[in-house]
């Protein structure tokens, strides 16, 4: 089992690292990113269930129920944002001349 400190090294670790990457990646490409990540928010998705499936007290319930309801609202946050995205290259209703 992973003690608490060293779970909380890696938390912070990989906050610093995401921050960082993230932070480099030009604006433009944000959401094209952000679309095709989706599939990342499905995956954190069942990984939150798994986890409240495997809780035992009422805290651990309790964090796992946070944990679904936040990844589900990311997952469909992405969604969202796509087709958002996708809306902005469909052609309009009027023909240029």
């Amino acid at each position: 089992m992973i003690d608490g400190f060293l779970a909380l090294y890696i938390f912070m670790l990989a906050a610093f690292t995401g921050y960082e990457v993230i932070s480099r990646v030009p604006v433009i490409l944000h959401t094209p990113l952000m679309s095709g990540s989706n599939f990342v928010h499905g995956i954190v998705l069942v990984g939150a269930m798994v986890a409240l499936f495997h809780a035992q007290t009422t805290l651990e319930r309790a964090i796992g129920f946070v944990g679904v309801i936040l990844a589900a609202g990311n997952a469909v946050g992405g969604y969202v944002v796509t087709e958002r995205m996708l809306e902005m290259f469909k052609a309009s209703g009027r023909k240029k001349s």
